[in-house]
């Protein structure tokens, strides 16, 4: 299917080298997200246009907004505690991998509050990543394994069904998922993708059980229904998006976060947003993300 004519436009011109995990949080009405490389974790207020940046102290992979105030996030590592403003406050988890090889990368939380790191293996010559289950006391569990980059986490409205993606296999699976335990069984296909460039990056799913990627090196976020049919595809400004995720006080506005890096001069050229923060308005509004519990 051919990408429509891009409805996204520019909202924060931030020019990131890898900017990921966008994240609303209700309670502010802000946007926050990092740049994985810089590393950076930001707080962006659209009603102002201000952005902040927090320096990380390595890369971070994800984060999720804790119930208590402050963040968990996923950093090269280890699992860490954040305070408001970003500073350290404690490490809850040794990384479950060799850090000179690998990294945390795409996560978030369930709505039972236990946040869901995956890594890495940034050679990529092994499929040595997986998807960690970290309870609200600290505790980590492997929950699937043989990924090369794990990405695309997210949840049907229902609970009831856990989508995750190896980008470089371009292929989502959709998972049952026991809520009570925080476990997933019996993966099976959702949907993979035919052309080289559509690399399942992250994603998210709206009110009505839809699910949406980003296509890193595609150029644009499909809309998946949830039996795994391409219902849209819609171009962003930027040849490598990266996640998307609802926001706005309806949550009916989609963000997408972008990448700059390793891109040639005449693609900036043609494309001098990339690395920028895009947002369309949607009809179906997505969900409240969840927080973390400990």
């Amino acid at each position: 299917m051919n990408a429509t004519p891009s409805p996204f436009h520019c909202v924060l011109d931030i020019r990131a080298s890898l900017g990921e995990g966008p994240v609303w949080s209700v309670r502010e009405q802000v946007l926050y997200w990092v740049d994985i490389n810089a590393p950076t974790l930001n707080r962006f207020d659209p009603r102002s246009g201000r952005n902040v940046a927090m320096k990380m102290p390595a890369a971070i992979g994800c984060f999720a907004v804790r119930e208590s105030g402050g963040f968990v996030a996923a950093l090269r590592d280890g699992v860490w505690l954040l305070r408001q403003d970003g500073t350290v406050e404690r490490q809850l988890a040794r990384p479950p991998y060799d850090p000179s090889t690998h990294r945390f990368n795409d996560g978030r939380c369930d709505r039972r509050g236990r946040f869901f790191p995956g890594s890495m293996n940034e050679r990529r010559d092994a499929a040595s990543g997986g998807l960690y289950r970290l309870e609200p006391d600290g505790g980590l569990t492997e929950v699937c394994s043989g990924e090369t980059i794990a990405n695309g986490l997210a949840w049907s409205p229902d609970d009831r069904v856990m989508y995750h993606s190896d980008t470089p296999t371009r292929t989502i699976r959709a998972f049952d998922y026991d809520v009570a335990t925080g476990t997933p069984s019996n993966p099976r296909l959702f949907h993979r993708f035919d052309h080289p460039d559509d690399r399942p990056d992250g994603g998210t799913v709206d009110r009505s059980g839809c699910y949406w990627s980003a296509l890193y090196s595609a150029g644009k976020v499909v809309k998946l229904s949830p039996d795994g049919a391409v219902i849209d595809a819609i171009a962003v400004p930027s040849k490598c998006p990266t996640m998307c995720a609802f926001g706005g006080p309806d949550l009916r506005t989609l963000y997408v976060t972008t990448a700059r890096q390793r891109r040639s001069d005449d693609e900036l050229a043609a494309l001098p947003f990339s690395g920028g923060i895009f947002a369309m308005q949607v009809e179906e509004p997505g969900l409240p993300e969840p927080t973390y519990a400990g």
